[in-house]
């Protein structure tokens, strides 16, 4: 299992998400708007951030997800995602532990299998953080 990460002090950024979304292109706010939601109501615990530009969702410091937006398309990207079971095969990126899901329109993805890989990195930084 990979060593847990944690977002503290001089990590975190004091933005707004609605002015980082202002940013972006307008075609691709409401893609990302849409999975930044989600993320946030995984849980009680779950604190949404800010660190290097783009917005996290962590729980106690430890980050899970992200969402950030590039000039054709939206990244919902996993911390530790080279470790969560795929079977769609939605995940895409070679880091070492993270993985990410590419939009480039509002339909052009698996809902269903969508929420179930974020459901999973939620219970898996869970179980992390258990077991630190």
């Amino acid at each position: 299992m990979a060593p847990l990460l944690r977002f503290i002090g001089k990590d975190l950024q004091d933005i707004a998400f609605s002015d980082w979304l202002m940013e972006q292109p307008e075609e691709l706010q409401p893609i990302a708007q849409k999975w930044f939601d989600v993320l946030k109501t995984c849980g009680q615990e779950v604190e949404p951030i800010f660190h290097d530009n783009y917005p996290i969702v962590c729980v106690d410091h430890a980050p899970f997800a992200y969402v950030n937006a590039y000039s054709a398309h939206v990244n919902l990207g996993f911390f530790y995602g080279a470790e969560l079971p795929d079977p769609h095969g939605l995940l895409q990126g070679a880091g070492k532990y993270m993985r990410h899901i590419k939009f480039r329109s509002a339909s052009d993805h698996n809902e269903k299998a969508i929420l179930a890989l974020i459901e999973l990195a939620y219970a898996d930084i869970l179980q992390r953080l258990m077991e630190e």
